[in-house]
């Protein structure tokens, strides 16, 4: 049986008390006004006590420039602050330098991906998968960095089977991953039949569930069909009756995501991982619900 980083099972309820972790995830802005704006976005967010919070980083490394400004922000203002770090397209001294940078910054924790080129590139780099990034962070920074890298519990879409995606996983961690975070998902028997499965495989790093809060249909819908997640037909209907209610999408939303999170938390979820869209109002709102804030 998989278990937390707490080291109870994780198809167990934590019942001493102690709190669930949380982390928060945050895109760089592209404008000074989003910069300011994601300044009030975090302060709110840090009311509730994260774990960490991480930074996206753009296709083929796009928004290196911002997220490590992002990153670095974060850790001024007192808060522990995870680098996303891809490596499509990446040479070993690239990332070499790279790695030196964010520990020189104080970074403690990366998301290592393998990424996506920007559009109209070739495939190219030195690292052809994720787990060949986290086995040369090792060999070069030994246990500097706290690892995390992504699961799928619903299956990558670029995955020939969810055999394939497994042991794609596995190798991951095996490389010298400490933990992972998934992609969002709204089917909560999805993320423990993942975890039940790694565990069968031997792979028992914490597993911690991506949680993306509904606030836009449309977004929510463009975001889904590019990455894969899979919006069940009968919350996919529901919005679409809402049409441009966007109060009554919220509502929904709120309890949707919440009783997702329930549903996680009891079935032994080691943490809660949010998407937060550069948002605080809907996150900060489910957090409350579950008695976590």
């Amino acid at each position: 049986m998989a278990m937390s980083e707490a080291g109870m099972p994780q198809g167990e309820k934590d019942t001493t008390g102690v709190r669930l972790p949380l982390s928060f995830e945050f895109f760089p802005p592209k404008t000074p006004e989003g910069v300011e704006k994601l300044r009030g976005v975090r302060q709110q967010l840090y009311a509730l006590s994260p774990q960490f919070c991480s930074v996206t980083y753009g296709a083929g490394g796009s928004t290196q420039e911002g997220t490590f400004s992002a990153v670095g922000a974060i850790l001024a203002e007192g808060v522990a602050a995870a680098s996303h770090f891809s490596c499509v397209g990446a040479t070993r001294t690239s990332v070499r330098e790279q790695l030196q940078t964010l520990k020189g910054m104080g970074v403690k924790r990366l998301v290592a991906l393998r990424g996506d080129l920007p559009s109209g590139y070739g495939a190219g780099g030195e690292f052809a998968y994720a787990s060949d990034l986290v086995a040369f962070i090792r060999a070069e920074t030994g246990g500097d960095f706290h690892i995390e890298v992504a699961a799928y519990p619903e299956i990558h879409p670029q995955s020939r089977s969810a055999e394939a995606d497994l042991r794609a996983y596995a190798t991951k961690v095996r490389a010298g991953a400490n933990s992972a975070i998934t992609q969002y998902f709204y089917n909560a028997d999805a993320y423990v039949r993942f975890v039940d499965e790694a565990a069968r495989m031997g792979v028992d790093a914490p597993v911690v569930p991506g949680i993306m809060p509904i606030i836009s249909s449309t977004q929510l819908m463009r975001f889904s069909d590019a990455c894969g997640a899979e919006i069940p037909r009968w919350i996919r209907l529901r919005l679409q009756g809402f049409g441009d209610d966007t109060a009554s999408i919220r509502a929904f939303g709120l309890d949707v995501v919440t009783a997702l999170c329930e549903q996680l938390v009891r079935a032994g979820a080691p943490g809660l991982h949010f998407y937060t869209m550069n948002q605080s109002a809907a996150t900060t709102e489910i957090v409350r619900r579950l008695g976590l804030a």
